[in-house]
This record gives C-alpha cells, sequence and structure tokens, in this order.
C-alpha cells in the first residue's frame, strides 16, 4: 500500500506541476494577444480531470497511479455557447498569473519536502 500511496503522491505532484507550467504559458499567450483580431483565449483543464481520478479511486477502493493514467493537463479554448471567443481580460490574466505562481511555488515546496522524507527514510533518519 506504501508503494501505491508513494506512486500516486509523486503522479498528482507531476502532474500538477505540468498543470501550472502549462496554464502559465496559456495565461501569457492570452495577455500576448490580448488585442490580436481573431485570437481565440486558452485555458488549462486538468482540475475537473483530478477529480474525476479521485471519484474513481474511491468507488474501486484502490489508490494507485494508474487511475490517474487518463489525466493529462490539456489547453482548451474558452468559448461561448455560440463558439464565439471571449474577450480577454487583462485584470483577470493577471490575478490568474499571480495565483497560479502561489500554487506552482507551493507545488515545488511540497515535493521538495517529499523527497526530503524519501531521502531521510532511506539514510535511516541521518542526515
Amino acid at each position: 500500500m506504501t508503494d501505491g500511496i508513494e506512486a500516486v503522491t509523486r503522479s498528482v505532484l507531476a502532474l500538477a506541476l505540468d498543470a501550472a507550467s502549462l496554464r502559465q504559458q496559456a495565461i501569457s499567450a492570452n495577455i500576448a494577444n490580448a488585442n490580436a483580431v481573431g485570437y481565440v483565449p486558452q485555458r488549462v483543464s486538468f482540475e475537473d480531470q483530478l477529480v474525476d481520478a479521485r471519484r474513481s479511486m474511491a468507488q474501486t477502493g484502490r489508490v494507485d497511479a494508474f487511475a490517474l493514467g487518463d489525466v493529462r493537463p490539456r489547453m482548451e479554448a474558452i468559448v461561448d455557447s455560440q463558439g464565439v471567443p471571449a474577450q480577454v481580460q487583462l485584470d483577470m490574466e493577471a490575478a490568474d498569473m499571480a495565483r497560479n505562481a502561489v500554487q506552482y511555488q507551493a507545488l515545488v515546496k511540497g515535493l521538495s519536502r517529499h523527497l526530503a522524507i524519501l531521502s531521510m527514510a532511506a539514510g535511516d533518519g541521518r542526515k
């Protein structure tokens, strides 16, 4: 069970870091192209997929990295119900960029702590 939890932790952290990186790219592109005619703003789809994977794990009673196999951060266009591209709002994009930076830093810190625990366990508690 510990190997499963270790693999899930590592997989989720890696996926979340990938999503944060891709989100930064999407936000940057949205800001850079805010006034470009015909530009379709982008966002990253990730959190909903992660929630679905968690529900699937809860239903099956299995906690393993395999359940995360279909979870991939994806870019998707921001359009209304008629398929018309949304207007880029620079203030919202700047706020999203700041939020994403904080989330990325928290993920890196969490990964660092996780690896420190593994290092300590591998070294029998010695530094």
